[in-house]
């Protein structure tokens, strides 16, 4: 697993202009124009971090407010860590340094932004899961409760390396390794993690998705121009990738849209109707880095799950 520190180049402010046309800098008083591929559509290639220190759900407390204001966010930049959530509880800390591997928030350098949650909206929380899908994923969490060391199939999928919950779709901020790669051509938009090591290939032509039965862990994404914004729809996931308790019904729409020289603007709706009664949305500013994607080895020198399972297996043999 590779541990290294998040480099994030700071903009003085998101810029959001009328889509499509000149942003001015209102401190250079310089007139940014959207960079443009061969095929005329907005430049979206490059390393990207989605590190933010904004929670996924808004603290209870501020009930529907949105955003800070600047003087409320200066006071929790100086809160011990940064945190934007006093009212978490106090986390015990790994054993090593967290600050000697860059997973210290601290060391983070990040865009403006005063958001209250990534969630929008007044609520600002992922909607409760209906009655008949929290009983299904209780079962499941109950059922791999009581067979934890039967197999490897009964871990969890970041354990298994297969997939990490904030890789997406959608996309959310991670600790560490919030770094993404974006290579584009006429025909297909490439998106390439470093957690876990995952490349999404998203086709824009008029190509369909797949056929219904066939699921896939990251589902089918498919993509497609609406003026200067690239919107991405992701159908036939997998029940198994679970995401937030959601079924094989879910669907994710984002929307990428580069709205200044170091910032894409990420937007997302989730839906699921047999998982939530309305569907959610929520947005992460995107930064150009200059770091690069380096690779996550998630297996290889990983000894932890044949000792857990190894373990188990010697466990058992003493109670006969």
């Amino acid at each position: 697993m590779l541990l290294r520190n998040l480099v994030v180049l700071t903009v003085p402010a998101l810029l959001f202009g009328q889509l499509g046309k000149p942003v001015p800098d209102t401190k250079t008083k310089a007139v940014w124009t959207v960079p443009r591929t061969p095929d005329g559509h907005p430049d979206l290639q490059g390393v990207w971090s989605n590190a933010s220190l904004t929670p996924l759900e808004r603290n209870k407390e501020l009930g529907a407010k949105e955003f800070y204001t600047e003087t409320e966010l200066a006071e929790l930049k100086a809160r011990p860590g940064g945190t934007r959530a006093p009212d978490r509880a106090p986390t015990v800390e790994a054993h090593y340094d967290l600050s000697q591997f860059g997973l210290d928030s601290s060391q983070f350098k990040l865009a403006k932004n005063l958001r209250t949650s990534i969630i929008v909206g007044p609520a600002g929380r992922v909607p409760p899961l209906l009655p008949e899908q929290a009983k299904k994923v209780a079962a499941r969490t109950a059922y791999n409760r009581e067979h934890l060391f039967d197999g490897a199939e009964n871990r969890s999928l970041s354990e298994r390396c297969i997939l990490w919950g904030s890789e997406g779709p959608p996309m959310l901020p991670v600790g560490y390794n919030a770094n993404l790669q974006i290579f584009q051509n006429a025909d297909n938009v490439v998106i390439m993690q470093e957690m876990i090591h995952d490349a999404r290939v998203i086709p824009t032509g008029k190509q369909v998705h797949l056929s219904a039965g066939i699921k896939q862990w990251f589902g089918d994404s498919r993509g497609h121009w609406e003026g200067d914004t690239l919107v991405v729809d992701t159908t036939n996931f997998t029940g198994k990738t679970a995401f937030r308790g959601s079924s094989e019904n879910l669907h994710v729409t984002e929307r990428f849209t580069r709205v200044d020289a170091d910032t894409i603007l990420y937007q997302f709706t989730v839906e699921d109707a047999t998982a939530w009664a309305k569907p959610w949305s929520g947005e992460v500013p995107m930064l150009r880095t200059t770091d690069r994607i380096f690779e996550y080895a998630c297996h290889e020198g990983n000894l932890g799950m044949p000792n857990i399972l190894s373990g188990a297996r010697a466990e058992e043999k003493k109670q006969r």
